[in-house]
């Protein structure tokens, strides 16, 4: 448990890249739809939750179109939809070194993220988001750890969200407060036996030697058909 000891400034260093692009996954391009602007941007959040990908020019100009000034923060889908449109370009000025962009990036997301749940409180996804950015801002605090476990409440065992979360979360688990270092575990361990081995192993593989320590002691309490599953997606990162 040595690793244990770093600071939460070099923790947080190292999960720099992961904790934006994380969320959407991957990004890329295709034409976006026309029609009805509730419509279109429920099929984007589709499309995106499915890991396709945007153009960055498409991205800007839909997130500066009218219809996405006109959505309500009510309107759940389409703000999520607005929300992973934002992440890319934000990580993408984070790459760059554009401070001012991702400056302007960050705030965009942390004030849509405010008024999706001021109406939407239970929305799991963007309290995630909202820890996200807690950690972007270098702030690893009580509050902050208390906006990922918002996330873990209100939304335990949705795959979607647990698979994203556990990127996000994991490279962080050596400073979270116990209660939310148990959430972090106890989903990792969720996500081998809701058959989703292959996220789990991914995240075992990218975690420092004290996580693994942690996970492993997870990965042997389950049975043995869903170890050697385990075992067997993990081998085929190393091939």
């Amino acid at each position: 448990m040595g690793s244990a000891s770093k600071t939460p400034g070099l923790v947080v260093a190292q999960a720099l890249t992961l904790v934006i692009g994380c969320l959407g996954l991957v990004w890329g391009i295709f034409a976006l739809p026309r029609g009805e602007a509730a419509d279109d941007f429920r099929d984007i959040e589709s499309r995106l939750l499915r890991s396709e990908t945007f153009n960055r020019t498409s991205l800007i100009q839909t997130l500066e179109s009218q219809a996405s000034q006109n959505v309500s923060p009510c309107d759940t889908h389409s703000q999520r939809a607005l929300l992973l449109m934002e992440m890319p370009l934000a990580e993408a000025a984070l790459r760059s070194g554009a401070a001012s962009e991702f400056d302007r990036r960050i705030q965009s997301l942390e004030a849509r993220s405010r008024k999706v749940l001021s109406c939407t409180p239970r929305e799991s996804f963007v309290w995630l988001l909202a820890f996200s950015l807690e950690v972007l801002h270098g702030r690893l605090n009580e509050r902050s750890f208390d906006l990922l476990a918002l996330s873990y409440q209100t939304s335990p065992n949705e795959a979607w969200i647990s698979i994203r979360r556990i990127i996000v979360a994991m490279p962080l688990v050596l400073v979270a407060p116990d209660p939310v270092r148990q959430k972090i575990l106890a989903e990792f361990a969720q996500l081998i036996r809701n058959g989703f081995e292959d996220d789990a192993a991914h995240s075992y593989f990218t975690a420092s030697g004290s996580v693994r320590s942690l996970l492993q002691t997870q990965i042997e309490q389950l049975d043995l058909p869903r170890q050697k599953r385990f075992s067997n997606a993990l081998q085929r990162l190393r091939s």
